[in-house]
Formats: C-alpha cells, sequence, structure tokens
C-alpha cells in the first residue's frame, strides 16, 4: 500500500490520496492553528474503526441472507487527558439497522468484527482502547460488549 500525503497551505491542512487517486482532507482545529478544513487526524482512526465494522458486519449478514435496509454508526471515543501521546483509552460503537433482521445474527455480526475480523479495531484494542457496543433493530434497543 502506497498512501500520499500533502501539506496544501501554510497551517496544517493536508490531503492524503491512496493508490487509487482517492483523497481525504486532513487538518486541525482553529484553536490549535489549522483552518478546519479536514477531518484530524485521530479522528480518522475512529472513522476507520466505524467503515471496517461496518464492512465485516454488512458482508456477514448478506452471507446470512439478513436484508439490510439502512446501517449506521455512532462511535464515542475518549482519549487519555493531558498525555503525549494521547491514546485512546475508551471507544463505545452503537449500529443502527432496519430490515428484514435477526437481532441475534446482527449481535453475532458485530461480535465477530470487533473480535475477530476488523484490523482497526483490534489495532486500537492492542494500544489499550476498552471497546464496547450497543445496537439498535428496527427501534429495539440491546446492550452488548464483544466477548
Amino acid at each position: 500500500m502506497k498512501i500520499e500525503v500533502e501539506l496544501v497551505d501554510d497551517a496544517f491542512h493536508f490531503v492524503g490520496t491512496n493508490e487509487r487517486g482517492n483523497t481525504v482532507h486532513v487538518d486541525i482545529g482553529k484553536d490549535e492553528g489549522g483552518n478546519e478544513q479536514g477531518t484530524g487526524s485521530m479522528q480518522l482512526l475512529i472513522v476507520g474503526m466505524g467503515s471496517c465494522s461496518g464492512i465485516d458486519i454488512l458482508s456477514i449478514l448478506r452471507k446470512g441472507r439478513q436484508q439490510v435496509e439502512s446501517f449506521h454508526v455512532t462511535l464515542d471515543a475518549e482519549r487519555e487527558k493531558g498525555a503525549v501521546p494521547s491514546l485512546y483509552k475508551k471507544i463505545h460503537a452503537h449500529y443502527t439497522l432496519t430490515g428484514d433482521l435477526d437481532p441475534a445474527k446482527v449481535r453475532r455480526a458485530i461480535d465477530l468484527s470487533l473480535t475477530k475480523y476488523c484490523s482497526v479495531s483490534k489495532t486500537l484494542e492492542a494500544a489499550g482502547a476498552e471497546i464496547t457496543y450497543s445496537f439498535t433493530v428496527n427501534a429495539t434497543d440491546y446492550a452488548s460488549t464483544p466477548s
């Protein structure tokens, strides 16, 4: 894998480009000297976890003939305060799905993603983050954490 990262302005706005030419803008807040022209670097890790687990979950559910109409994940992440570097210590993911879905199969798909398949969540976990989750299927809430 080859990624290019280039400074765009005289502050902290970067553009990252992958091998296929897709780009992502990265910047920091104005209070830190940036221009808020992109997502923060640490935020991208959380975006990566949400999308990585989402790909796994949707793939598992589709293979299990579950019909997903909509999928959304909200991630709440907490970093170490006053530490340098400031690593993530807690991450909670809440998955919201609609469709013709068996909640037990949704739970299994999330468990498999977070405990086995999602490289991003496993990387964050290896760095000390405690990862928990909950989920909603067709407006019914379920609480769970990976085993």
